[in-house]
């Protein structure tokens, strides 16, 4: 049989109800009565039954989390880094995937379990303006992606175009001049494919290089073989670039797969930076540099705001949160290949973008 707040506060000397004010970490409680409660959990082993807590409070203690593909190692990461966000308030994920279809999208948003979870923190791909306007499903709602949404909902992303600009002053500073893209997508404006694009063409031209549109490759999707492709087929039309800027790490890793094949030595002949900081960029043969999300920091940010709206802040404002984000510099930009621990940059709230960071790894 398990421990109850009546044997805790038998063991404590205190009544029921402060045992209960201690365990829900209400404020009127003095410090030495918190200890002394606090020790009598700790001799008996109290866990607070968080099923029945959340019941009281007409809630189910999940919230979802649904992002466009969990085979990517970024969102992968990022679906951990929510699930320990979560945990801090007590909150279970329930996480699923919706492959990038606009339809599985309009499930999650409209309807997905709503009698199962509380809240939803999506990051949606196809989503327009309308379809948000339209969601008559009353549990919040939290927004991952630098795509802007008229919406009343928060939003968490990082910024797209000041980060690539980050990544791409980076190369050109190495003396880099001709600076490919990979990962261009058709259509699809307003996406992160688009903005870190044109964060590619805005460091160009404020260095005075005119942006080569020969060097930008379109995928058709963001893995390791849609990089290896792209980067072949730049260099079998002869557009062959002395630096690589590719839109995540996976398609920079398939690029660096191609450039060992055709014997182009990185950094020396073609240097390349990626996107997201994925674990595997720090293992490869030779390591890559890349731009560093603070993964953390969003999902903290997003469960904090679900969490905050569940609680009942209702009306106010839909925030846009500009979490920070860190260059990496690595092997394949003539780094050096020593892995640490994770170092982040400081998150801001209300819309204003965080400067980004350049370490050495």
């Amino acid at each position: 049989m398990g421990v109850s707040l009546k044997d805790v506060a038998q063991r404590a000397g205190v009544s029921i109800k402060t045992v209960s004010n201690v365990v829900n970490n209400f404020p009127h409680v003095t410090p030495q009565m918190r200890a002394k409660v606090q020790q009598a959990i700790d001799e008996l082993g109290y866990r607070p039954n968080l099923t029945a807590r959340h019941l009281r409070k007409g809630r189910t203690g999940i919230i979802a989390l649904a992002v466009p593909e969990l085979g990517n190692p970024y969102f992968a990461e990022l679906a951990g880094a929510v699930i320990d966000a979560a945990a801090q308030h007590d909150y279970t994920v329930l996480v699923d995937h919706t492959a990038g279809l606009r339809e599985r999208e309009l499930l999650v948003c409209q309807e997905f379990r709503s009698h199962v979870i509380d809240g939803l923190i999506l990051s949606p791909i196809h989503l327009e303006n309308d379809d948000l306007l339209a969601r008559h499903e009353t549990s919040p709602l939290v927004l991952l992606g630098e795509r802007e949404y008229q919406a009343p909902y928060d939003q968490i992303a990082i910024d797209n175009v000041a980060a690539a600009r980050s990544a791409v002053r980076h190369l050109l500073d190495l003396g880099r001049r001709r600076v490919a893209f990979l990962g261009s997508r058709t259509g699809r404006e307003r996406q992160p494919a688009h903005l870190r694009l044109r964060g590619w063409r805005e460091e160009l031209a404020a260095a005075g290089c005119t942006p080569d549109e020969e060097l930008v490759a379109v995928t058709d999707g963001y893995g390791r073989s849609d990089g290896a492709a792209a980067m072949a087929a730049l260099l079998d039309r002869g557009a062959r670039p002395d630096a690589v800027f590719a839109y995540n790490d996976l398609i920079a890793l398939g690029a660096l797969r191609t450039l060992a094949e055709r014997g182009l030595r990185v950094p020396d002949d073609v240097a390349v930076v990626g996107f997201d900081d994925i674990e595997e960029s720090s293992y490869g043969a030779v390591s890559l540099s890349t731009v560093s999300p603070d993964k953390r920091a969003i999902a903290r940010h997003a469960v904090d705001r679900l969490v905050a709206r569940l609680a009942g802040d209702t009306a106010a404002e839909p925030r846009r949160i500009r979490p920070g984000y860190r260059l990496v510099v690595r092997e394949s930009t003539g780094g050096t290949h020593t892995v640490e621990p994770a170092r982040t940059a400081p998150a801001t709230g209300g819309g204003a973008a965080t400067a980004g960071t350049a370490t050495a790894d």
